[in-house]
């Protein structure tokens, strides 16, 4: 009974959850918190953060220890200049070599160091590759989330459609029972309102499938239930100057200049390689060896030992020479990839600045267009009712408010979108 009712609780929280108003920020912490994409990027960047170590650089001594030990069963058939001769077959000996040592790379052309900062740097990309998808997921929810709004905004239009058509056939009724209209009014009007039910109903399923989509993008259950209720509201401050002087902060442009600096270390690294390299080890040793028979029946010995190596390259076909320089245009590479990187934002934000001023210019008039248009649809059902009015007019005039309704809605998405956009372009989106 105790299990059922957790089930029961488990599942009670969950439609309680997913059955209320969604609001903007519960869906990015949704997205951010289930996206497998960023799991993906976060796991890299902890596998970065763990390589980047001194000793994954080959910075920190070496140790290793050995031991050997070897049975053996010879025939032993020697003659001493003694004249002692010594035969035995079978006889049965036995050898013991064991040691610790430890290595040190003392000099290698400041290799180590190069490694070293090259994985440091490499950690510091990761960070911006992740950075990268956590902007770029948060604009991909607040686009679907809006879209999600701007439906639920034409579904209210059609709302209002319906209701100035419900009147309009009631006011027909109500002149066909008095003798002032005929079946064709009352069934073009009826006409109509059947037209737009089916809109509205066509604009439900737009509304499902948009939340379906979002809902794929918080990686949740596509049949959730889940309620939006919120408005578009623009930003209207932004300013072109700041958008192009900020275009740096972006995750990409600076992930690009860490490639830079990734590959000028691998050009420190490959330079290194034609230098001289040191080693110096220590250690101690245990050897033994024993047998029945023989000249020599026990040999032991034991005790540190240290020493010191020294590698020069002289030549390996200019193998090394040749990776340094692949490693150099590589860098240059890198440095025209920012550059590309950088301008195609710069022609990015341009385009979308543009869109975005088009769109808040717009508003203003729209919204005054509206406006009037619902003036324009109380004036035609006011004299309709008088019978100054035919229904042409009266669908006209609804036609218009339906229009102006749609183009304001689209204005204020394509405008918040267009925000949306440039802060990701920036690195500045906040919810």
């Amino acid at each position: 009974m105790k299990k059922i009712l957790s089930i029961l609780f488990v599942f009670l929280i969950h439609t309680t959850v997913f059955s209320q108003s969604l609001s903007l920020q519960d869906a990015i912490n949704i997205a951010l918190q289930k996206s497998l994409d960023l799991q993906l990027l976060k796991n890299n960047v902890e596998i970065s953060s763990i390589n980047n170590n001194i000793g994954v650089a080959g910075g920190l001594p070496l140790v290793t220890a050995s031991a050997t030990d070897n049975e053996q069963s010879t025939n032993v058939n020697q003659e001493l200049n003694t004249g002692t001769i010594i035969k035995r077959n079978a006889a049965v000996g036995n050898s013991l070599n064991s040691g610790v040592t430890a290595g040190m790379l003392l000099y290698n052309g400041s290799r180590v160091i190069a490694t070293k900062n090259r994985l440091q740097q490499l950690e510091l990309q990761s960070e911006q590759y992740l950075n990268s998808a956590v902007q770029n997921t948060m604009a991909s929810v607040m686009t679907s989330y809006y879209d999600i709004v701007r439906q639920q905004a034409y579904l209210k239009t059609i709302n209002k459609s319906i209701d100035v058509a419900q009147k309009q056939l009631d006011v027909v009724k109500t002149q066909q029972s008095v003798g002032y209209a005929n079946n064709a009014d009352l069934f073009q009007s009826q006409i109509n309102l059947n037209n737009l039910v089916q809109q509205r109903q066509a604009q439900v399923l737009v509304i499902d499938q948009a939340k379906t989509g979002l809902l794929l993008l918080l990686n949740l259950k596509p049949d959730s239930l889940i309620y939006v209720n919120d408005s578009i509201i623009v930003d209207t401050t932004l300013i072109l100057g700041n958008i192009l002087d900020n275009i740096n902060r972006n995750a990409d442009v600076i992930a690009a200049g860490e490639q830079i600096k990734i590959n000028e270390l691998i050009v420190k690294e490959t330079a290194a390689q034609r230098y001289p390299s040191l080693r110096a080890s220590v250690g101690y040793n245990y050897n033994r060896s024993q047998t029945t028979a023989g000249n020599l029946l026990l040999n032991q010995s034991r005790g540190p030992v240290a020493g010191l190596s020294l590698g020069i390259p002289i030549y390996n076909g200019s193998i090394y020479k040749r990776q340094q320089r692949v490693a150099e245009i590589d860098v240059k590479n890198a440095t025209l990839q920012q550059e590309i990187t950088i301008r195609n934002y710069n022609a990015q934000a341009v385009q979308t600045f543009e869109a975005y001023i088009s769109s808040l210019h717009q508003l203003d008039s729209q919204r005054v267009n509206v406006e009037l248009a619902l003036k324009l649809i109380d004036l035609e059902l006011y004299r309709f009712q008088l019978h100054a009015a035919t229904i042409v007019e009266l669908t006209q005039a609804q036609q218009s408010f339906q229009q102006a309704e749609y183009a304001y809605t689209n204005l204020s998405y394509a405008a918040k979108s267009s925000e949306i956009e440039l802060k990701r372009l920036i690195n500045q989106i906040k919810f």
